[in-house]
């Protein structure tokens, strides 16, 4: 079965006889490869040492071989484990360094920001994007560069679903994919991949269906290549195509240890969706403990959101099937003893239980539900700040850019005066108080009942209002940032650039005259709401 798998790529789209057989074929074969994953692992594991045991027989001073073993571990644990990968990655940036060579250490920080990008570490990728430039790399890191870019970018389109960043982000990720695919060469993986990522993100379905069918079926391809390609495609496929799809590239991705991975998560989701839930609840575990596995929290908290709501479908089809034997039971009752006062009694006494149960089953539900809306609320928050956090660093590298041709002026025509005059425009203490403008107004249109609900936990004399000018003061600015999740006090200084003991003491001194004490204080400050703005009719925030 090893071998056969990139056969059944090859036949996938010329042969769709074999129907729901194939799919569940496959999935067997899926569940059998899970049971053997560890001996998978263990392989993996054996290379990773042979590897390892390379990089530490090397002398010191062969910086050249170092490098080179360095290049083949990240490989080997990129999408195997993130900590592994990231620690040898600053390695291989540091002997990058030492050697002194502006080429590789390029290409140390692509590999960097490739990492980061896999495990959601959006700014740090971006913060390596911006300190490269395309034009200053050769042809073979140019194209690992934009494809860094354009994950990047779409990655970013899809999270922030904006209607005024979105687009921005998409347009120019296909900026950046039109560049790779000119600069690849002609018949080879990458020329087809860019092409077919370019099409799909462009919207021409068909275009990038054509591409990415002839690609899989493309001989030399890698099973980990395959495997990416067919979760690529499932996105444009129907759904016993999609099926198929992700059966195999998930099969591929267990046989080579790859623990970074969507086919086995979106498979799981599949089936929950199609209700097989003792498949899916399979896939799902799998692919939480992968996450887990590789380090990837955002994935695992993705994936647990899901089995939550496995659990909760599971629970109501247990009632489900519960409540329809009982059913069956009470009409075969009445039919065969109808008007005998004890079976009445006794079917009555039935179908009170029946009530309770559906009483508790709908309990849970409405408390899932509450978790669901926290999710969303917790996602929506991060949504509009990622938003301002562009915008923000957009102004400021602008500014910083504008900074910076006045220096490179006046330092040329040797104008030392006007640099001291350009240094003392910089008012620090100016960006300070508009960064704390921006946070409170932001804050404000997102919780606009703040400063009422937080004084109605207060006695009126002991009320803590914003003055003339204000828009939040000190102490409502810390409560403020306790109710967006920021628990450490220690956190909460920094942003606020004052000290630990200046921030207990404000909390200690407002706590002490609160209606309610301790934790029970902290809890009515989180239970503050929050205006969901994708409901209709309320205002979206304006980001300008």
């Amino acid at each position: 079965m090893k071998f056969l798998l990139p056969f059944l790529f090859s036949i996938l789209f010329f042969s769709a006889a074999d129907g729901r057989q194939s799919s569940d074929s496959l999935l067997t074969v899926l569940k059998a490869e899970i049971l053997k994953k560890d001996s998978y692992d263990r392989e993996k594991e054996y290379q990773l040492k042979k590897l390892k045991a390379a990089l530490t027989a090397i002398p010191k001073n062969d910086i050249s071989a170092r490098y080179a073993i360095l290049g083949n571990l990240i490989n080997a644990y990129r999408s195997y484990s993130f900590d592994s990968a990231h620690v040898y990655t600053y390695q291989l940036m540091q002997v990058s360094s030492l050697l002194k060579d502006r080429q590789k250490l390029n290409e140390s920080k692509i590999t960097l920001g490739a990492l980061q990008l896999s495990w959601g570490m959006y700014k740090e990728a971006f913060d390596c994007i911006t300190q490269l430039n395309a034009n200053a790399l050769p042809d073979s890191s140019k194209l690992r560069f934009y494809e860094l870019k354009a994950r990047a970018l779409i990655e970013l389109a899809s999270y922030n679903t904006n209607r005024f960043y979105s687009p921005g982000n998409r347009a120019e990720s296909i900026k950046t994919l039109d560049s790779a695919v000119l600069l690849s060469k002609a018949g080879t993986y990458d020329k087809y991949k860019y092409m077919g990522q370019l099409f799909s993100i462009s919207g021409q379905k068909e275009k990038a269906l054509a591409i990415l069918k002839q690609l899989i079926n493309k001989k030399g391809l890698t099973i980990h290549q395959r495997a990416m390609v067919a979760i690529d495609l499932s996105y444009l496929v129907s759904d016993e195509e999609k099926e198929k799809l992700l059966l195999m590239a998930a099969i591929s991705d267990i046989r080579s240890s790859t623990k970074q991975t969507l086919a086995i998560s979106n498979l799981g989701t599949m089936l929950l969706n199609r209700g097989e839930l003792d498949n899916a609840e399979l896939l799902l575990n799998e692919a939480v403990a992968q996450a887990a596995f590789f380090g990837n929290k955002i994935q695992e908290k993705n994936i647990a959101t899901t089995l939550t709501q496995l659990a909760a479908q599971k629970l109501i089809r247990s009632e489900n099937k519960k409540i329809n034997t009982l059913i069956v039971l009470i009409s075969v009752v009445t039919i065969g003893l109808i008007g005998i006062g004890i079976i009445s009694y006794i079917v009555y006494g039935r179908l009170k239980k029946v009530k309770i149960r559906e009483a508790i089953v709908q309990e849970k539900y409405q408390y899932l539900d509450q978790i669901n809306k926290r999710l969303l609320e917790d996602g929506h928050i991060k949504e509009e700040y990622l938003g301002y956090f562009f915008h923000l660093i957009s102004d400021y590298i602008s500014r910083l850019e504008k900074v910076k041709r006045n220096t490179e002026h006046k330092l040329k025509i040797k104008n030392y005066e006007g640099l001291m005059q350009l240094a003392k425009e910089i008012d620090i203490k100016k960006e300070r108080e508009d960064l704390f403008h921006t946070f409170d107004t932001i804050f404000l249109k997102l919780f606009p009942n703040f400063i009422q609900a937080f004084n109605a936990l207060l006695k009126p004399e002991d009320q803590i209002w914003p003055k003339s000018g204000e828009i939040l003061n000190t102490s409502l600015r810390i409560f403020a940032l306790m109710r967006l999740g920021i628990r450490d006090t220690q956190t909460i200084a920094n942003i606020l650039e004052s000290t630990l003991s200046t921030v207990y003491t404000y909390k200690n001194r407002i706590k002490t005259k609160a209606l309610f004490h301790g934790e029970d204080f902290d809890n009515k400050i989180m239970e503050i709401k929050f205006v969901d703005v994708s409901e209709p009719g309320s205002n979206p925030i304006s980001h300008k």
